[in-house]
């Protein structure tokens, strides 16, 4: 039962082979094996313009199926221009093989890499389902992060669509960068580390903020 943001991320291989859909096979390649191990991309350029920011991403995959925690710190952070190890934010974090227990583990990491105490905070979305004040407080947050610089970092868990009609599931939990945003925020573009063949693609707002349901993420606060 899914309860709130304290609730852990498990990303073993057999959370990620109870995940629904058509992209059950390749979700479970991308998480069972560590096979994009140092696979980097550039996901876009930073550019600002009018109601929307992309960030300028360093992306790497996660080397196995449960650092996604780490690896989603480490590509939010490469858009500060730091290059941290994953293994030791995975220590950081306490990361084991069960995943990194909640966004709480998360926020620390990225002040610390930061620079400033509270550069981050924690948000929750406890209810199942994003009511309208949730989802507005979530594209508030992304919006003045991102023209700060600096990414957010959320964690997923389900199903989600993009704006390509792609579907991506994480029944077992997830960590993803939300690295821009266009249309003043009410689509918003994802780096994730998961499968370097989906490292980037956009999700409209409401579908993030129900992805994100019933755990958190970590914006500027």
């Amino acid at each position: 039962m899914r309860t709130d943001l304290i609730r852990k991320t498990v990303l073993t291989a057999a959370g990620v082979a109870a995940t629904a859909g058509g992209i059950a096979g390749p979700a479970l390649a991308a998480h069972a094996a560590p096979t994009h191990q140092g696979t980097t991309a550039s996901v876009q350029t930073d550019r600002k313009s009018h109601g929307e920011r992309e960030l300028n991403v360093r992306y790497q995959a996660q080397p196995n199926f449960y650092y996604c925690g780490p690896a989603a710190t480490r590509n939010a952070l490469s858009v500060q221009g730091k290059d941290i190890d994953v293994d030791a934010m995975a220590k950081e974090m306490g990361t084991t093989e069960d995943g990194t227990n909640s966004i709480n583990d998360i926020t620390p990491v990225l002040n610390k890499e930061t620079g400033k105490k509270n550069a981050y905070r924690s948000v929750e979305i406890r209810d199942s389902k994003a009511d309208r004040k949730q989802t507005d407080k979530l594209r508030t947050d992304i919006v003045r992060t991102i023209d700060d610089g600096r990414a957010v970092v959320a964690n997923i868990a389900g199903t989600t669509t993009d704006t390509d009609g792609t579907t991506h599931s994480f029944e077992g939990g997830h960590y993803i960068s939300v690295v821009g945003y266009t249309n003043g925020g009410n689509t918003v573009t994802i780096a994730d580390s998961a499968n370097p063949d989906q490292a980037s693609y956009r999700i409209s707002v409401d579908n993030l903020a129900d992805w994100i349901a019933t755990r958190g993420y970590s914006a500027a606060s």
